[in-house]
């Protein structure tokens, strides 16, 4: 991946101070109940009441650390009956460490986190019972597959709002701890490839096994995801993962196309650059790398994964999903034009505005203004054409929603320009992303909480019924499904009210649909 593609989307969530007033993602409850423990059978875990509705167990583990010997190597399954048989109830009302991170390519070092980090973060109305069967949210945070606190991305004021779902939010581990390949992967006694993604596996075949002790139902699990999290569906989308279907709906923000490397000698001067900036170069055989690499400290670590985007010597600079040919079959655009996917419903999102510039194409005539040309013509092939893409494709085989996102997030878009993750800053308490698992809620007035209210409706309500209209607020437009040739647009009420709406549905634009099937057609050279 050119390394200046990966400092803009990184770069485009990182860490801005706003003159706004800094707000508390939850309020704790100051005392423990028995109504707010869960036994898992295994387990029992204690919970964090947020009034009126929310009940968080935070940093449940669903596998084991992969430490030592299990560091790049696929997750292990938690040793259940390691924990079997203690009465004990284990305090879950605390957020967890997160993922060692990477650079957010804004000049930043990245290393913070822990390498014991594979778990998920349950939200639950506080009367669910075991009985409740209520449909399942698994949310998959983005970060260019780099960074990433699913702290910063909170759920109990979803709760609150639709106390009727419950929704997990999952960690999964990022950069080299995740993503690390070299072509001699393909012998699993070495090391795994893609382990970032078989985490969330992990994660989702645990909410098959346990969810329903928190109220939910495995057989409706929609997955979502933001950037890299809506990447992440597309990949589940197309992945072998085994027999029995770990989900049964999609939605996927501000999806990231991104080229994902075949296991060719491609890799191998990215893994040599690693292991050398690491202190693990001059070994006889990648196995004796790979056991000094297992044995560095983090430190080491972080610091060769930061230095990736400086390394000539290959295309790839940096750590993403690898084409490994089981797990990932081929690349996610290629399967999904030949209708090799999992066929369920799908949301999928655009934002107004994106990143840099691109190619012919992209005819200057076609657009109002130059900004908006350099913009769409570097942001489809990464950004905006996933919708698209996902959208034909789902629709020919289940319903399929897309829309256009055009709002900006006040703290960190120009006047009128809505960048890539803008929709975070409105979802979540006006979230803004820092480095190192940092983040700063600046918070919503009323007008922006109202514009939120709606946004989070039509999440929730595909997530109940596998359509976004059934319980949409009163105020919000009815949103046709892809077939129709048309989106809505999801904007602020131009009037600054709380009891209207600027919602809208346009048509496609022909001029997407075109420049977007080019960009499919050079998915062997985009690797996407």
């Amino acid at each position: 991946m050119p390394s200046f593609l990966l400092k803009i989307i990184l770069a485009i969530s990182a860490f801005q101070l706003s003159g706004r007033v800094i707000c508390s993602p939850n309020t704790a409850f100051s005392s423990r109940s028995d109504s707010h423990i869960v036994d898992v059978g295994y387990a029992k875990y204690l919970g964090n009441f947020t009034e009126p509705f929310s009940l968080a167990f935070l940093g449940v583990p669903y596998a084991e650390p992969p430490i030592r010997d299990l560091r790049f190597r696929a997750p292990v399954p938690l040793d259940t009956d390691r924990l079997r048989g203690n009465d004990q109830v284990i305090d879950t009302m605390s957020y967890p460490d997160f993922c060692i991170q990477g650079s957010t390519g804004g000049g930043d070092a990245g290393g913070a986190g822990s390498e014991d980090c594979l778990k998920i973060n349950i939200y639950t109305p506080v009367n669910a019972t075991s009985r409740s069967k209520l449909p399942v949210l698994f949310y998959i945070h983005g970060g260019g597959y780099v960074y990433g606190n699913p702290r910063n991305w909170p759920f109990e004021h979803w709760i609150n709002q639709s106390p009727n779902v419950v929704i997990v939010s999952v960690y999964y581990r990022l950069d080299s701890f995740g993503f690390l390949a070299h072509p001699a992967f393909s012998n699993p006694s070495i090391a795994d490839f893609n382990v970032g993604i078989k985490d969330q596996v992990l994660a989702l075949q645990w909410v098959q096994d346990n969810i329903a002790a928190f109220g939910g139902d495995p057989d409706q699990v929609t997955i979502n995801g933001q950037s890299a999290g809506g990447g992440s569906v597309e990949i589940h989308l197309i992945a072998d993962e085994g027999p029995k279907r770990l989900f049964s709906a999609g939605e996927s923000h501000s999806l990231l196309l991104i080229p994902k490397a075949e296991v060719f000698a491609a890799l191998k001067p990215l893994f040599d650059f690693y292991a050398e900036q690491a202190g693990c170069r001059g070994f006889g055989s990648v196995e004796e790398t790979i056991s000094c690499l297992r044995n560095a400290p983090i430190s080491a670590l972080a610091r060769a994964q930061d230095t990736g985007a400086s390394f000539n010597g290959s295309y790839y600079k940096g750590w993403l999903p690898t084409v490994d040919g089981k797990l990932i079959p081929d690349y996610p655009t290629k399967l999904l034009a030949e209708g090799k996917f999992a066929h369920v419903p799908l949301t999928v999102l655009q934002r107004n505005d994106e990143l840099r510039a691109y190619n012919k194409v992209y005819d200057r005539s076609q657009f109002s203004s130059d900004d908006e040309w350099i913009r769409t013509a570097t942001g489809e092939p990464s950004l905006r054409c996933g919708r698209v893409t996902v959208g034909f494709a789902g629709v020919k085989h289940s319903k399929a929603w897309t829309y256009r996102y055009n709002q900006p997030n006040p703290t960190q878009n120009e006047p009128g320009i809505t960048e890539h993750a803008a929709e975070n800053w409105m979802m979540f308490l006006g979230t803004n992303t820092g480095f190192n698992g940092t983040n700063v809620f600046t918070g919503l007035n009323g007008v922006e909480k109202a514009f939120s209210e709606e946004l989070i409706a039509y999440w929730l309500s595909f997530v109940r019924v596998k359509d976004p209209n059934k319980f949409k607020l009163a105020r919000s437009a009815v949103w046709p499904d892809f077939s129709s040739g048309r989106r809505v647009v999801l904007q602020q009420s131009l009037d600054n009210e709380t009891s209207s709406s600027s919602i809208f549905v346009e048509k496609e634009f022909v001029g997407d649909t075109k420049r977007c099937a080019f960009v499919a057609s050079l998915v062997n050279h985009m690797q996407n």
